[in-house]
This record gives C-alpha cells, structure tokens and sequence, in this order.
C-alpha cells in the first residue's frame, strides 16, 4: 500500500504514523512517497507504478486539495487505485473516498463567522469535531485488464 504525503505538513507526519501502524496490524506493507510540489505528482505516481503498488492513500494536505485534478489524473495514468478523505476528490477521478463533510466543515465555518459578528470573542467558541462523515465510491471507474 503506498501514501502520499507531505513532510512539510506536520498533520500528515502523524497521520503517516497512524496509517503505518493500523497497516503493520493487518500485515500490510506500506511504502511512503513524498510529494512537496504538484510538479512532483507525476514522478510520485510513477514510482508506484514501478513498484506494484496495489493502492494508494492520499493525505489531505494544502498541496493535495486545490491540485486534485492534476493529481487523480496522474494516479489514473499510471494505473494506481486512490483512496483519499474528500469528496471532492472522487470527483476529480479517485477511486473512493471517507472523511468529514468538507461542504459541513463550510457551513459549521459560518455559524462562528456569524458569532463573531455579532460580538461573540473567538476565543470564547468551543473547538468542534466534524460531524458529518461520508463514503464516496467512483462508480465510473472499472478494473482494465493489464
């Protein structure tokens, strides 16, 4: 199973950690590769392909959302299976997807924007976990024979 992170982001150190120790609990092998910049997308996607990997999870990062068309279409290039947290990346073309409600995260942003407006201190709001979770699977996508 490969992941495809960014060492830059300090989340998906620990996010590595945890999908690396829930693997090694089910006897996978997971083999990490970095990506820093969309030009390294490309050459990310190829090594897996190299390597055989069987699937890949992508680590939501600030790289990773805004260049998903860039990056699912990489990752259908070279033939490599992608499960990530958003929605909106099945949508771009990954293979499935479950995390939290980017769409809820947006509304639930407004009702503090609304607080905050009428006078309430931001320190003063409670920290909230998301809510909302949802499984995404890219129906249009089909196993083509090697």
């Amino acid at each position: 199973m490969g992941v495809l992170w960014n060492p830059n982001n300090v989340v998906n150190k620990l996010e590595l950690k945890a999908a690396t120790d829930s693997a090694e609990a089910l006897n996978l092998t997971v083999m990490p590769f970095e990506v820093r910049a969309l030009k390294e997308f490309e050459g990310a996607f190829g090594a897996m392909a190299r390597e055989r990997i069987d699937a890949t999870l992508i680590l939501s990062n600030p790289l990773t959302f805004p260049n998903r068309i860039e990056m699912t279409a990489s990752a259908l290039r070279h033939r490599i299976p992608t499960i990530v947290s958003l929605r909106e990346c099945v949508e771009a073309g990954a293979l499935m997807s479950y995390g939290p409600s980017y769409a809820d995260h947006c509304r639930r942003a407004g009702v503090y924007v609304d607080n905050i407006l009428k006078g309430t201190k931001p320190a003063d709001l409670p920290v909230q976990l998301p809510t909302t979770f949802e499984l995404t699977v890219n129906a249009k996508l089909r196993r083509r024979s090697a």
